[in-house]
């Protein structure tokens, strides 16, 4: 356990940030989410849509360092692929 103000204080400091992230991290997961279901329901507008929603959800996670912009951009092309397939 953390004795000196300090150690409390980062304690403190890193709770906030892990309970932060946690709930960026389930938002980005739940944009991945409903864009899947639209997509293997095979309706093109709610895919569509549903991509259009996730796709700056994605970036904001890339950006503030939650998830490797290479993963988001690999996602998003292969979510793309597959809406361009569905069409």
């Amino acid at each position: 356990m953390a004795n000196s103000p300090q150690a409390r204080k980062r304690a403190r400091q890193a709770e906030n940030r892990r309970q932060h992230n946690s709930a960026q991290r389930s938002a980005y997961r739940t944009a991945l989410k409903k864009v899947t279901a639209a997509i293997e329901s095979g309706n093109l507008d709610e895919a569509k849509a549903s991509y259009a929603a996730a796709v700056p959800v994605l970036d904001r996670s890339a950006g503030r360092g939650l998830i490797s912009k290479n993963t988001v951009a690999r996602s998003k092309s292969r979510l793309n692929a597959q809406i361009r397939k569905l069409a």
